[in-house]
């Protein structure tokens, strides 16, 4: 951008909160309300290069900021998610970087928080596995280690193979009209491997809720 100074500050028609910035008498940008009250503009400021680089700077980092709130507002988010989609929208490393640490000082993003969350949601609404949380929380960008301390403070009392009954049970009515165990034992037991739960846990489950649906059958290997 050419140096030169600002002689008029024009509020935008379709966006009231971003106003179109005039050098010399002609258009050079426009900028959101947030960057001309953090660079102090108004008319009469002359900006040389580096003036203008800063600017330029700042709006990018509020653009970045805003973006992410949004996304923040539709749902939480992780650390990682939100670094993603920065770089999805084409913002580099540093205005990431800056974006970020704005939203954890402001306590938007924090990724045990998330992780509690997640897991409390989880196991109320949709039940499922240790196994299959740790892999949802990986994809996240969640650490191990914060992994772990939000499972066991979501510890709901159950055993592994407790919640993987519980879970089987609440659907169980809808596999109880499947006659045949191979059937019975494809079905159920791959709805359980869906939601996390080990093999190891399952195939006694399945033998033991077989045998309560036809307790005439024979038994089971």
């Amino acid at each position: 951008m050419p140096a030169g100074t600002i002689t008029a500050i024009r509020q935008q028609s379709n966006d009231p909160q971003r106003v179109n910035l005039f050098i010399d008498g002609a258009f050079a940008l426009g900028i959101s309300l947030n960057t001309l009250v953090r660079e102090r503009l108004a008319v009469g400021v002359y900006l040389d290069e580096a003036g203008w680089e800063r600017l330029v700077a700042s709006e990018q980092a509020d653009q970045a900021l805003q973006k992410a709130l949004r996304q923040i507002e539709r749902r939480p988010r992780s650390i990682a998610e939100i670094r993603r989609y920065l770089q999805r929208k084409g913002f580099g490393e540093e205005t990431c970087a800056q974006t970020i640490a704005r939203l954890r000082e402001l306590g938007l993003l924090d990724d045990a928080d998330f992780a509690s969350r997640w897991v409390a949601n989880r196991r109320a609404l949709r039940p499922r596995g240790a196994r299959a949380l740790r892999a949802e929380l990986r994809q996240k960008g969640i650490a191990p280690a914060v992994i772990d301390a939000a499972l066991a403070a979501e510890d709901d009392g159950l055993s592994e193979s407790e919640r993987a009954e519980a879970v089987a049970r609440s659907v169980l009515p809808r596999y109880a009209g499947v006659a045949d165990w191979v059937a019975f034992q494809r079905r159920l037991g791959g709805y359980l491997l869906r939601r996390g739960f080990a093999a190891d846990l399952i195939r006694p489950l399945l033998s033991r809720l077989w045998q309560e649906l036809h307790p005439g059958a024979d038994e089971l290997d």
